[in-house]
């Protein structure tokens, strides 16, 4: 929908009219439902106004009103494109509220998971850069392997896209061998595609003439906006929570952070690429590390907390204490400690951060999720101002906007 609106220049003037066209909430290239009403002197944009919660859920009030397990579910309905990121950050957060600490074991199975999400997310994000610059090709070949992904999802938790998978303590079962198997073949196979990949792009005339320069931003602006992830790093900026505030034993991973000088849309492009590449590195070292465990250690899969980890199903038809777990468990009739926590997470899109309140009770207190994406968006405006219209969909891809973020 545009509408024209003509000037009233001061007589002598030539008439200039501009038009207001508005890119969502149900255009295909918005990526989504959310807004941006633009203002167009022909193709270039004058000025940007984004409006936010046409998928508003109110997940955090909800949250007030459920108990810590039933939580899980309204996580990977954030960024769905790497759903198990947002339940291990969650579950992470409760462990630190209850004070549980994991078996390494545990950490190393969450890491392959949240490392797989995070290629996942990225390959998802530059191949749709590869679309709406008008290539295709790109998007076909690697979706087969977020398939591959979304099948392990499947053999760990019965899930593929929210996936609730996990829980508090760990995991609600043990990998199988044919989870082992589908994760190896992904690290065996993916870096000739990602290989492939890159050679269709990164050195590609017309794609790289369409992102150099579009959208960029300083480091300044970027900090100043509250940029993590990526597109913190595109603009320069060393900064990762997995290096600065470690969690699930990542100081144990020898790993790289890449950094772009521009900020623009290539290098977003360019950084999500390189990520995908530590992240191959790192699961290949959480394989190692899982075959290095010895005895116990080598066999438990989640911390011994039976207030907040559901028992064995098995054990729940047969034993009246475990049955009385479950339901308790279930519906939500323990109390959690008092107090006041916040845990962040280098997610695939930046800095996802659980702010959780307790007074005590079965539910949170209050609940707030940091979610990377409502703030990229923030900044919308500022990247597309005199640019192009076409520029304006190439920078919404390289940012990653993901709609289920913009309005929790």
């Amino acid at each position: 929908m545009s509408q024209q609106h003509h000037i009233i220049l001061p007589e002598g003037s030539i008439e200039k009219a501009t038009t207001t066209l508005n890119l969502g909430p149900t255009h295909p290239a918005t990526h989504g439902v959310f807004q941006n009403i633009l203002e167009l002197d022909g193709e270039r944009i004058v000025s940007a106004d984004q409006t936010v919660g046409y998928i508003h859920r109110a997940f955090e009030k909800i949250a007030e009103h459920r108990n810590l397990y039933q939580i899980t579910t309204l996580t990977d309905r954030l960024n769905y494109c790497s759903g198990p990121l947002n339940n291990m950050g969650w579950h992470l957060t409760c462990e630190k509220l209850l004070n549980v600490k994991t078996p390494k074991r545990v950490d190393y199975l969450r890491v392959i998971i949240m490392e797989l999400a995070r290629i996942s997310d990225h390959l998802i994000c530059n191949s749709i850069v590869g679309v709406d610059s008008g290539a295709f090709t790109g998007f076909l070949y690697v979706m087969q392997y977020r398939e591959l992904i979304y099948e392990i999802y499947d053999e760990i938790c019965g899930s593929r896209i929210t996936t609730n998978i996990g829980r508090i303590g760990g995991f609600e079962r043990d990998f199988n061998d044919i989870a082992f198997t589908k994760i190896q073949k992904f690290i065996d196979e993916y870096p000739a595609v990602l290989k492939e990949f890159e050679n269709l792009f990164n050195r590609n005339r017309i794609f790289v003439d369409r992102l150099v320069g579009a959208g960029p931003i300083s480091a300044e602006r970027a900090l100043n906006y509250g940029f993590t992830g990526p597109n913190l790093r595109a603009a320069g900026v060393d900064y990762d929570v997995r290096v600065v505030a470690p969690y699930a034993s990542y100081d144990e991973f020898d790993f790289t952070v890449p950094i772009g000088t521009t900020g623009d849309c290539y290098d977003r492009f360019l950084v999500r690429n390189q990520e995908m590449w530590q992240s191959l590195s790192i699961i290949k070292q959480a394989m190692n590390k899982l075959a290095d465990l010895k005895g116990k250690d080598a066999t438990v899969f989640h911390a011994d907390v039976p207030e907040y980890y559901l028992p064995e199903k098995q054990d729940v038809y047969t034993k009246m204490e475990q049955m009385i777990w479950h339901f308790k468990i279930i519906y939500g009739e323990i109390n959690m400690p008092k107090g006041e926590v916040y845990h962040s997470i280098e997610a695939a899109n930046g800095e996802l951060g659980y702010y959780l309140i307790s007074d005590g009770g079965r539910s949170p207190y209050r609940l707030h999720f940091r979610r990377p994406c409502f703030i990229y968006y923030q900044a919308f405006e500022e990247l597309v101002k005199d640019g192009l219209l076409s520029d304006a969909v190439i920078v919404m891809s390289s940012l990653n906007l993901i709609a289920g973020e913009m309005d929790a």
